[in-house]
């Protein structure tokens, strides 16, 4: 018993939930740019910060919407969520393994989250012991994962999903939703945060006060940096490409929003170039860099707030 999709691998992206997509969405031949796949789910435009910096930020918050909105951009995901704590645990784990080896049998595409690494992995084959699985520390491929050990980790959360083609919304609709969540989550508001984590602006502050009061985890404060000016590289791209999209009327406000994402990316850029990986105390014991890093990330506030403001002029008029 064992079936493996040889051309299905994850696109290395350091928001591996999307470079599984990004993946998957490639093995299906869908031709989707890296902007408009971050900037349709809205998660360009998303930040979440713990108030110590912790590495957990870019995923631990409630990340419904992307499955929501990534129908606008033509692609549909059903799957399999559970956390070992529940009852029913082993036989979500029996499900999602049953449904993961039907659909790679179809020749769909898969991914789940923590077969190595807390991150996401495509999942491309499986034998009669588990998963086979490609993503960060293991680009071309590794297992097998035995299914049971899904979910069995401290962290302790089961997710494995399928990823189908579906037919694309109209532009207007997928950006005009995008920007939707885009400010939404930005409020900081309880229905996609946990506690002690902040979105938006108030992210923002969380981030510049663990450096203030030198709380910020090492490994944190360069794996948030590259995520979050990573997604904000890509809400650059995405605002061109809706650009070129939409009304020409709306070029102005495009162009508008697209300098304050740049000034957005370039300052989170600078901070992962103060405290790059691997991360080392000593760093963050300078004064002086720290000093540093809080003026960059005042910078990208500053121009998060002009940008989201941008934001929602556009999406008044769409």
């Amino acid at each position: 018993m064992e079936k493996r999709l040889n051309n299905l691998r994850w696109k290395p992206r350091w928001v591996s939930h999307l470079g599984c997509i990004k993946g998957c969405l490639e093995y299906l031949k869908l031709e989707v740019s890296d902007g408009w796949l971050f900037g349709a789910t809205g998660h360009a435009f998303v930040i979440n910060i713990h108030e110590v910096v912790c590495p957990s930020g870019p995923t631990a918050w409630r990340t419904e919407m992307l499955f929501k909105l990534g129908k606008n951009i033509g692609y549909t995901t059903k799957g399999v969520w559970g956390k070992k704590s529940d009852s029913d645990f082993s036989e979500k784990q029996k499900l999602a393994w049953e449904k993961t080896k039907d659909a790679i049998d179809q020749g769909i595409p898969c991914y789940g989250w923590e077969l190595g690494i807390p991150e996401y992995y495509v999942v491309f084959g499986y034998d009669e012991k588990g998963y086979y699985f490609s993503g960060p520390d293991c680009d071309f491929g590794d297992g097998p994962k035995p299914w049971k050990e899904l979910g069995q980790s401290e962290i302790g959360v089961l997710e494995m999903y399928s990823v189908k083609g579906g037919q694309p919304s109209e532009d207007v609709k997928t950006v005009r939703e995008a920007f939707k969540f885009a400010l939404e989550h930005s409020k900081n508001p309880p229905k996609w945060t946990y506690p002690k984590y902040k979105a938006g602006l108030d992210g923002y502050e969380n981030w510049i006060n663990a450096l203030q009061e030198d709380k910020a985890q090492g490994f944190g404060m360069a794996y948030n940096s590259s995520v979050w000016g990573e997604c904000r590289r890509f809400a650059v791209e995405f605002l061109k490409e809706a650009k070129d999209r939409l009304d020409k009327r709306l070029n102005s406000l495009f162009d508008r929003a697209t300098e304050n994402y740049q000034k957005v990316a370039q300052n989170l850029n600078r901070v992962s170039e103060l405290f790059p990986l691997p991360p080392r105390g000593d760093r963050l014991k300078d004064r002086d860099r720290r000093k540093a890093g809080m003026e960059c990330l005042n910078k990208a506030k500053k121009a998060e707030e002009a940008g989201l403001e941008t934001l929602e002029k556009i999406l008044k008029k769409l």
